[in-house]
């Protein structure tokens, strides 16, 4: 049976319970592949996970964090013809993606452009894919809609900046830290709001009067009330974070007002064949534009892998503008 080395968490906690230590691995099944993992995003559902607030899915490792990586293969499975050992990938897993080798499912990988270095790849799966996701496919954003993105400085809000602009649409993003913001606009954000008190809403209605039509929310409850507040008629709210809590009071009669909606949306409990899906129209749409600079992986710093302790206190502290990526 393969072995990998592999970050584990030992308990929950802080920072200090994560170390490195080893897992095994079976054999690829006939539908799967190994990859060499060359390096692996942090993402917040990680800290989650490691404070035991977010447990893995059935079928996952549950104490190897890691929800998306970049690497080569190493072998595949008998039924596999669409990639070979060697090929660079990329993809998104329910978990144990910190790791030197992964196992995973071939329809969920996506091929690393040739203009991308694995580091930066690894920076790339889970943040596109839920961005594209909420944005594109539930929030169904087109061309001259507004589209609020709140965190806007994180790895989804970053990336969501940057899908808008592909669609052409305008973007508003909000942030509780001042000096995020200019470096957003930088990145084609179109109008910053600072977060004061806990407030944006009537910097946002100054940005789009007529309210918004989609808002990806990291949040939740905290600003669930500004955000019915500033949802325009028929605006799409897709809820993918609760870090301002989970519960909130809701203006119901606001909501039919506007015939708005609320959704929503993970990404790490949705079984094998809605992933493939997802991955497979992101690669078809989207990927693309990585080769010709439309779109590209906003990191705030690669770190070796014996970081860990580092990279989860700096996501803790919300130090960090766009991805953290570790690598082996």
């Amino acid at each position: 049976m393969p072995k990998a080395k592999a970050i584990r968490i030992r308990e929950p906690g802080g920072p200090e319970v994560l170390g490195v230590g080893e897992i095994d691995l079976p054999e690829p099944g006939p539908s799967q592949v190994m990859v060499e993992v060359a390096a692996a995003g942090l993402n917040r559902a990680d800290c989650l996970q490691r404070r035991g607030f977010y447990p893995a899915p059935p079928g996952v490792p549950a104490d190897v964090p890691g929800l998306e990586f970049a690497g080569v293969i190493e072998s595949v499975g008998e039924a596999v013809s669409a990639w070979k050992p060697g090929d660079r990938v990329m993809g998104i897993v329910g978990g144990g993606s910190m790791a030197t080798r992964v196992l995973t499912e071939s329809a969920e990988l996506m091929p690393v452009p040739n203009e991308l270095s694995l580091e930066e790849a690894a920076a790339v799966p889970e943040v596109f894919l839920t961005a594209y996701d909420a944005i594109v496919l539930q929030g169904n954003l087109q061309a001259g809609q507004s589209v609020l993105l709140h965190a806007v400085a994180s790895g989804v809000g970053t990336a969501g900046i940057q899908l808008a602009s592909v669609i052409r649409a305008t973007s508003i993003g909000t942030s509780r830290t001042a000096d995020k913001l200019p470096r957003c606009t930088k990145l084609g954000l179109n109008h910053a709001v600072l977060v004061e008190d806990g407030k944006f809403a009537e910097a946002v209605l100054a940005a789009a009067s007529n309210g918004v039509d989609v808002i990806l929310d990291t949040i939740g409850a905290a600003y669930l009330a500004q955000n019915v507040k500033v949802i325009g008629k028929q605006g799409r709210i897709i809820v993918i974070g609760l870090m301002g809590g989970v519960k909130g009071e809701l203006a119901l009669g606001t909501l039919l007002a506007k015939r708005a909606s609320i959704h929503g949306s993970v990404l790490r409990s949705r079984s094998a064949t809605e992933k493939a899906d997802l991955t497979n129209l992101f690669t078809e749409q989207m990927l693309g534009r990585f080769a010709n600079g439309e779109l590209k992986p906003i990191i705030d710093d690669v770190l070796p892998m014996t970081d860990i302790q580092t990279a989860h206190e700096r996501m803790d502290a919300n130090q960090t503008f766009g991805k953290l990526v570790l690598t082996w």
